[in-house]
């Protein structure tokens, strides 16, 4: 899969073509943000991916997945907390890009995956999904670049170690360590 220009994902193009494409049915944004939020309060537990009982950040994507579209695409091996680190493999976003679409993060709307990379010269290891960005319906808003909105009032939900899954502020820290942005498959448009 050959990747697209950068210019093409400032616009809104994917950059990687790939079988997140071929999905036969749309679904809204709107549908994205309400089943994310029907996770909160779903304890953490590593690995695990079933609403009510537990998840991590991966696992609360893949439920989306699955209450949207149906079965997962591809079966998901174990994966330790490091997530690559020892490797260097960015199996996180690797994944991402083999499923979604990925989109610039200055371009996040709600229902967008975002992906974090916590610590400067190591593996992404956390994501979540954008549930409400300020001044807009479902446009673009400031992204890792520092471009677009301030980010006042932009969420996300995630599903982080420690906590359940909660609705936070999409704050400048996070937002600093956005290195990935990913729309779900046959959106609305």
């Amino acid at each position: 899969m050959a990747a697209a220009s950068s210019g093409e994902a400032r616009r809104g193009r994917p950059l990687v073509r790939s079988a997140a494409q071929a999905v036969d049915q749309t679904v809204s944004r709107a549908a994205i943000v309400a089943e994310a939020r029907a996770w909160i309060g779903t304890p953490y537990h590593h690995q695990a991916s079933r609403k009510g009982a537990g998840c991590d950040c991966f696992g609360l994507v893949r439920g989306v997945w699955r209450a949207l579209y149906g079965p997962e695409p591809e079966a998901v091996p174990a994966y330790s907390r490091d997530w690559g680190s020892v490797t260097g493999k960015e199996a996180l976003i690797e994944t991402a890009r083999r499923h979604l679409v990925e989109i610039a993060p200055r371009a996040i709307a709600p229902g967008d995956v975002v992906v974090f990379r916590i610590r400067g010269g190591k593996v992404a290891k956390h994501a979540g999904i954008v549930s409400a960005v300020a001044g807009s319906a479902g446009g673009s808003a400031g992204g890792a670049d520092g471009g677009g909105a301030t980010g006042e009032g932009d969420r996300f939900v995630h599903a982080q170690e420690g906590a359940p899954v909660c609705e936070v502020t999409l704050s400048p820290w996070w937002r600093r360590r956005i290195i990935g942005a990913f729309s779900f498959p046959g959106l609305e448009h």
